[in-house]
């Protein structure tokens, strides 16, 4: 390990993911890299739940766990009595989670192996859920099960600011002032505090950096960073201390309580790449501290926010290709919390992440973020560049699972993207955040589909056409029912966003919403959801003018730490608070395919109205004509394998035309059509021209007019025509 003065230890705070690394450090490392810039990255989560979920880690919390004087709870109890098996099958078990032990789901799903406590009070749905053929999946739920009840022990005897994805995340959220996570730091170490600071200080003496920089993307990672600086700023004095992250980027924005400078020198906001960039050059002695970029500092005893650089940001195609080197990617672990097949995809596998876009290219919804620039500044990445990064990220990984985690991929880019996989005959598994707009005719997702496409997630919001309006979604519900039908058909999965609680909502409006997202689920068209109940925050346009959405704020007071949450009244003074389990318990079921037809008071414990929405209403939606006329500027493409011709002579009333067959294998089934010899020889020419594989993609105009140079015959009866439709479904898309 080179031990240059200027090396930069990037680190991702306990705890993100279980099953993949959370990105930002591995895009700061990438850039980084073009820069010339040596780095190291390390996620301390990861390596804090191996070393806690190890033979050696269960005999050290069992051992702690002993020396508590609390009464433990029966579960605790539990657990306890059974520490022999838990300690005797944990590496095992953390083996098969990390897919290097695929036999032993054999042993677990007998169900005699693991040691079961209370969260395996759930498991009578099973056998439904996974059948005789999924063992593999059946056994890494059982896992699952068996590692969070070990969480439970944890949280209650040890140490409860403990879980998988998050640390102490109640310290972190809202968190006006620092009064409170300052005073946790003053106290003694905590069990998890003492394993991820020893991994630390492995590191540290490993690494020998001149700068740490923490990147906290939740509050979940908040304290941990904290602890992390502390411990550095006490035993390695000389390091200068960074913090940059999703966090800062939306909670920080007005930070002025000096005691945050104890622990980090800067702290960074917005793209992480020119700032980190003047910061090294600042450290080197190239750049005065007055010259950095989107950065708070202590000048003079007092926290100033220094702004001065000239320098622009970089473009997305300047910030070179994620790297994900120095991260235990082969010590990850999948787990299944919830059977449902899409709900799984944020803890099951692991995905290198990339951004298609920075920022929303709609930008609008009036509950987000909006004025920020990590959503208000709006550029796409090329489909080129984007293969390129994903050859490169499966070259460097063994893995070609991609999540995009963009706020919206943009629906044009998604198609460039698709066709440029296809073209480069990439084999590529990928999922991405949307919105449920129009643009997802049934063509374009079944070339997502194609392209490797699995699953798509996005903003229902409120399935309420008054509330959608007032959000400036730009979508309908029976838009987005269409658009789901047409994902669904096409065989990719869809997760909605829900929300409940929104500004001016009336009890009427949330179970009319809820019956909506029934009536989804019961069709088929919609395989996940969740529900959040809306937040009011500083950089919406409900939290810039509030009174315009009928909110008033409860303080004006503006923190001296954190600042984005804002307590508020709605002016309909309903407690929405009392629908969350309701809709959440709902929810589960419909996710499980059941509890459809039970009366929607049967999922709470008060009164509410019933819902005024039709009981087809979905149905309905979906049954209306999508328009025949096609845009003479819409993209002719051929996705499927190539087609075989056969001349014959058919005879009928005594006449003998010249006829065609053409003949296409698709992956299931031969397709065969039977047109005239002219229209043959013109479709086995388009479709070269058509096809995938060609840079230049047609326009249905211009497939008009080659069709009209060599037929006398009128190109719209043909191309509406019995023969055209069916090659639709081999392969010919109209985009």
């Amino acid at each position: 390990m080179n031990n240059s003065k200027n090396q930069l230890l990037l680190i991702t705070p306990p705890f993100t993911q279980l099953n993949t690394p959370y990105p930002a450090t591995a895009y700061l490392k990438g850039f980084l890299n073009t820069k010339n810039s040596q780095s190291v990255q390390a996620d301390l989560g990861i390596e804090v739940i191996l070393k806690v979920f190890s033979k050696e880690g269960l005999i050290n919390l069992f051992s702690e766990i002993s020396k508590n004087t609390k009464e433990l709870s029966e579960n605790a109890e539990r657990i306890f009595a059974l520490k022999e098996e838990y300690i005797s099958t944990i590496d095992a078990v953390i083996l098969f989670l990390q897919g290097k032990n695929p036999t032993l789901a054999h042993l677990i799903c007998q169900e005699s192996f693991l040691p079961e406590a209370a969260r395996f009070d759930q498991l009578e749905e099973l056998d439904w859920a996974f059948g005789i053929m999924g063992n593999q999946d059946k056994a890494k739920h059982l896992a699952t099960l068996y590692i969070e009840d070990i969480s439970d022990i944890i949280v209650e005897c040890v140490d409860e600011h403990f879980g998988f994805s998050r640390y102490a995340e109640r310290l972190g959220m809202s968190a006006n002032s620092f009064d409170e996570i300052y005073a946790s730091l003053q106290k003694e170490l905590t069990y998890i505090d003492k394993i991820f600071l020893e991994i630390l200080a492995n590191r540290m003496e490993i690494v020998q950096p001149q700068l740490v920089a923490f990147s906290v993307p939740f509050p979940g990672n908040l304290y941990a960073s904290f602890r992390a600086a502390q411990f550095i700023k006490k035993h390695y004095p000389a390091v200068k201390i960074a913090m940059g992250g999703g966090f800062p980027n939306t909670e920080l924005r007005s930070l002025s309580d000096v005691r945050v400078f104890e622990f980090f020198d800067f702290i960074t906001l917005d793209d992480g790449e020119r700032p980190i960039e003047n910061l090294i050059q600042h450290l080197e002695g190239k750049r005065s501290i007055t010259d950095l970029k989107r950065t708070f500092t202590l000048l003079d005893g007092k926290v100033a926010y220094i702004n001065n650089s000239k320098d622009p940001d970089y473009k997305q195609a300047e910030v070179g290709t994620p790297d994900y080197s120095d991260l235990k990617l082969d010590s990850y672990i999948s787990v299944i919390e919830i059977v449902n097949p899409m709900h799984r995809m944020w803890s099951d596998g692991r995905w290198n992440k990339l951004t298609m876009a920075h920022g929303c290219y709609w930008g609008k919804c009036t509950f987000c973020d909006i004025s920020l620039d990590y959503i208000k500044l709006y550029e796409p990445v090329t489909a080129s560049l984007l293969c390129d990064r994903i050859e490169e990220l499966i070259a460097q990984t063994g893995q070609n699972g991609f999540h995009f985690v963009d706020e919206a991929a943009p629906p044009a880019l998604m198609r460039a993207l698709a066709l440029e996989i296809l073209r480069r005959k990439l084999t590529v598994s990928w999922w991405t955040n949307i919105r449920f707009e129009k643009s997802f005719s049934k063509d374009l997702c079944l070339l997502l589909k194609a392209s490797g496409c699995i699953a798509v997630s996005g903003g229902l919001e409120v399935a309420s056409d008054r509330l959608l309006e007032l959000i400036d979604k730009g979508v309908s519900v029976a838009q987005v029912a269409q658009v789901t039908r047409n994902y669904t058909e096409a065989g990719i999965m869809v997760h909605a966003y829900l929300m409940y609680g929104y500004p001016t909502q009336t009890i009427q409006e949330t179970v009319d919403s809820l019956e909506m997202v029934r009536q989804l689920f019961e069709i088929g068209i919609l395989q996940s959801g969740f529900w959040h109940q809306f937040a009011l925050t500083v950089h919406s346009p409900v939290g810039l003018d509030p009174l315009k959405y009928g909110v008033l704020k409860e303080t004006e007071e503006i923190g001296t730490f954190a600042n984005n949450d804002i307590q508020f009244k709605d002016k309909t003074g309903i407690d929405h608070n009392l629908f969350s389990y309701g809709l959440k318990k709902s929810l589960y079921n419909f996710m499980h395919g059941i509890g459809f037809d039970l009366q929607l008071q049967e999922w709470f414990d008060f009164k509410i109205p019933r819902t005024k929405i039709l009981h087809n209403f979905i149905k309905t939606a979906l049954n209306e004509e999508d328009a025949i006329f096609i845009k003479p500027s819409a993209k002719v493409v051929w996705i499927g394998n190539s087609p075989s011709i056969r001349y014959f002579t058919k005879t009928k009333k005594g006449r003998e035309f010249e006829m065609a067959e053409v003949k296409i294998h698709t992956k299931k089934e031969v397709v065969v059509v039977a047109v005239s010899k002219s229209e043959g020889e013109w479709l086995m020419s388009i479709f070269e021209l058509i096809a995938v594989s060609n840079k230049k993609v047609l326009s249905f105009q211009e497939v008009r007019e080659h069709y009209e140079k060599s037929n006398t015959e009128d190109f719209e009866p043909f191309f509406y025509g019995k023969s055209m439709y069916v090659l639709r479904d081999a392969g010919l898309l109209i985009l």
